[in-house]
């Protein structure tokens, strides 16, 4: 495929809240995937690929600000785009 050349590199540290600083508009033009301890996760909300974490969603439970409240779970963490 041509437009593999034409995607950026995936951040080591990535977050899908645009408020973040770790927001990188760029990568999300693309579909990516995440594989954490080996197994597909669709509802990672932020990822450290050298600190080994992701950040998932704890049910339906909010932060005081109304935001998703994040668990944090280590292990090992593979990005990729699909």
């Amino acid at each position: 495929m041509s437009d593999t050349n034409s995607r950026p590199e995936l951040p080591d540290h990535l977050s899908i809240d645009a408020r973040s600083p770790f927001y990188v508009a760029a990568v999300f033009e693309h579909d990516i995937g995440i594989r954490f301890n080996g197994k597909e996760r669709h509802d990672v909300e932020e990822y450290c690929i050298s600190e080994g974490w992701v950040k998932v969603p704890s049910g339906k439970t909010l932060d005081r600000k109304g935001n998703p409240l994040l668990l944090k779970l280590k292990g090992k963490v593979e990005a990729y785009y699909v």
